[in-house]
């Protein structure tokens, strides 16, 4: 039966290339469908992708930053980790690596699928986690760290690529904008939830008991690998053969994309895509943006405990104190990509929310009050975390083609990953309480993201006038139809999202 539903697939595929005279696909022509079917098509890939997605991403951002959970409940007492710099050492390894396999693993995804591809880096991931559990030196959180990037590499620009199979341009950022926010739902949770697991007694073997932060690694890695192993009864692979939907829902569901792509979504990644993705202006200003902001996101996700505990507070006040601020950038997050979607912009809004950030961190880095400078990670973390899911959004709505798309997503992650080391090395033992040269890094770092979204305006405004003044028709000259269909974004017809 899955044989018989490929061959139909690649027959409509090869049906929807052949264009009549008029420039309209001939399965236009034959195959139709209303706004209230497609309405219907998309509610019901919503219920079976974006909560899944968002699942799977909050276990994923929770086992990264456990680590700054677990370090205020002894762990960097345990593992001797209290003065200098092996705390910062052990996050930077795990950017190091993360960075390394994040385009290679999209590129396997793309030839895996999803469905079981997506899965298997959640239970890799979580069995790190756990056996997190079980380190007894420096050295052995090292290794922990460099497992956990090989697994979660691959996950965030993964999971942003299945959901850019499923929806149009317009409807893009919504749906990564949830998924994205539960990094910050992972911070709020992980707060509350380390502060519960660290009371649980001590209990294991002799020689490896388990206590504290211990537990903290354990139960969180063990519930990641249930849900990773249980996810792909849920998980569809594409929407040609999702399971929920009947023939016609799935035919509306590949047609919708092909219509405003023009693109086979089965086709593999070439060097032609590689180069298209990588050698984009428009890519390197959202990569720019998506490095600076991640030097803020992961920097706060594991360092936030740590800040709050140097304000006077208490091991367990610090890890609750730090669930209100996430969920405000829950919230504000959520709204952001909701709102950019419907508006049709997205560097008004990234640039507008980075402004905000700019405000909190110049607060911390000058006012000396206790309260205030609580209320400045608030505006930290609502101006800031907006900025991921909607930088890569928008490098993946001004990228033509799912195998250009594939590559764009890992590669503007890959080195916005590179943020992360930086972030590592931006709160050190040496710089508290007041952490002065980390504030000042970040406040610096939200003003250039500000402006990068200020250029990505100017630029994809000022490309589409080039355009549709004809600027770029000698592009198509000596093409045929399929060669300019090839030519993606930079096809004089396409135009960028600002």
């Amino acid at each position: 039966m899955a044989d018989v539903e490929k061959e139909v697939a690649q027959q409509s595929l090869q049906e929807r290339t052949a264009t009549s005279k008029d420039g309209t696909s001939s399965d236009e022509l034959e195959f139709d469908y209303t706004e209230e079917e497609e309405a219907i098509v998309r509610r019901k890939i919503d219920w079976h992708t974006v909560p899944l997605v968002t699942l799977l991403y909050m276990l994923c951002f929770l086992d990264r930053i456990n680590i700054g959970n677990a370090r205020i409940q002894g762990l960097a007492r345990d593992l001797d980790m209290v003065e200098g710099v092996r705390f910062n050492w052990a996050l930077s390894i795990f950017y190091i690596i993360y960075l390394l396999v994040e385009v290679p693993s999209n590129i396997l995804l793309k030839a895996i699928g999803a469905r079981f591809y997506l899965p298997l880096l959640v239970c890799g991931f979580g069995l790190v986690s756990l056996c997190t559990a079980f380190v007894k030196d420096f050295a052995g959180l090292m290794v922990a760290r460099s497992f956990l990037g090989v697994f979660e590499g691959g996950a965030m620009p993964g999971m942003a690529f299945f959901l850019s199979c499923f929806y149009k341009r317009n409807e893009l950022l919504f749906r990564i904008g949830i998924y994205v926010s539960a990094a910050s739902i992972a911070g709020a949770f992980g707060g509350l939830l380390a502060a519960a697991l660290s009371q649980i007694p001590s209990w294991g073997a002799a020689g490896a008991e388990i206590h504290t932060w211990r537990n903290i690694f354990f139960f969180e890695g063990l519930i990641t690998v249930i849900i990773g192993l249980l996810a792909p009864i849920w998980m569809p692979t594409d929407p040609s053969t999702a399971y929920f939907l009947n023939e016609r829902e799935r035919k509306i569901a590949a047609e919708r994309l092909l219509r405003e792509h023009r693109s086979d979504p089965a086709r593999k990644v070439t060097w032609a895509d590689v180069k298209a993705a990588v050698f984009c202006i428009h890519n390197y200003t959202c990569a720019l943006a998506f490095f600076l902001i991640n030097i803020t996101v992961q920097g706060l996700s594991v360092f936030l405990p740590t800040i709050l505990n140097d304000l006077g507070w208490t091991n367990t006040q610090a890890q609750l104190y730090s669930v209100p601020p996430y969920v405000c950038a829950c919230v504000v997050a959520i709204a952001v990509a909701w709102l950019s979607d419907k508006s049709g912009q997205r560097g008004v809004w990234l640039g507008s929310f980075a402004c905000i950030a700019v405000v909190g961190f110049a607060i911390l880095r000058w006012v000396e009050n206790t309260n205030v400078r609580y209320m400045a990670v608030f505006f930290v973390t609502i101006g800031a975390f907006p900025g991921g899911p909607g930088f890569l959004s928008w490098a993946m709505n001004n990228s033509a083609g799912p195998s250009v798309r594939a590559v764009t997503s890992a590669y503007v992650v890959t080195l916005g990953t590179i943020g992360g080391i930086v972030a590592t090395w931006t709160y050190i033992f040496y710089d508290g309480p007041k952490y002065h040269t980390g504030h000042t890094i970040n406040l610096v770092g939200q003003i250039v993201t500000a402006c990068c979204a200020l250029f990505g305006v100017l630029y994809c405004a000022r490309e589409n006038r080039v355009r549709a003044a004809g600027k770029r028709d000698h592009r198509l000259e000596g093409l045929t139809e399929e060669e300019a269909e090839e030519l993606g974004s930079r096809h004089p017809r396409f135009r960028y999202w600002t």
